[in-house]
């Protein structure tokens, strides 16, 4: 199927199905390149994405523009999305069952883009494809999920409380292009490494004695 139509007919579906909550909010589903080597996503839309019905456009999302752009790339060349694809009430966190409720659209949407690299922006974010990561230690760092690079990043909305934070979530973008180049011989790499591993561990494995 079409990237784009698939996505179409996913944001259709969304857009029906009332056993999602925040439905008082607009439907904010996500926007750029179906073909995009990369995911940018965040956590939920907020007030100028809910009245635009786009992802990342209030101060947060023009400190991202900005970032991307002196990292080298354009926002255009990106597909760029949130787990939540509506705006919870007065910006307040997202609730674990509306992340559980609406997760599964979101793999979808990931699924039918099929990037290389996910950057996670933010704690939410990140903890939806690292349970156990911790976004002071691990942004920055590359993991994989599924066959797809992870790498979490700072949220822009911290660093416009935080200044300190803009060189990290930069350094990050930056690292995409090497990602996405090298993501071939990566997954290679990895593939060749679980294979040694399998290996190693049946040569450890006690014998049985007969």
């Amino acid at each position: 199927m079409n990237k784009a139509l698939g996505l179409r007919r996913l944001e259709e579906e969304m857009a029906e199905d009332r056993s999602l909550s925040l439905r008082e909010a607009n439907l904010v589903f996500g926007e750029g390149d179906p073909d995009a080597s990369t995911m940018l996503i965040g956590e939920a839309p907020g007030y100028y994405e809910d009245r635009e019905r786009r992802p990342f456009v209030g101060r947060a999302g023009k400190l991202l523009d900005k970032l991307i752009e002196e990292s080298g790339h354009r926002r255009a060349e990106f597909y760029i999305t949130n787990i939540l694809k509506r705006r919870p009430p007065n910006n307040r966190d997202p609730f674990p069952q509306e992340l559980e409720t609406y997760g599964p659209y979101l793999e979808r949407q990931i699924n039918i883009i099929s990037p290389k690299v996910i950057a996670a922006l933010g704690r939410y974010a990140m903890d939806y494809f690292l349970p156990n990561g911790k976004i002071s230690r691990d942004q920055g760092k590359i993991f994989w999920w599924k066959d797809i690079l992870l790498i979490p990043l700072y949220h822009p909305a911290a660093a416009l409380r935080r200044a300190d934070l803009v060189n990290d979530i930069l350094s990050g973008l930056r690292q995409v292009s090497y990602l996405t180049r090298e993501y071939d011989s990566l997954l290679k790499k990895r593939g060749e490494d679980n294979k040694a591993d399998a290996q190693r561990k049946t040569r450890e494995q006690p014998k049985l004695f007969t």
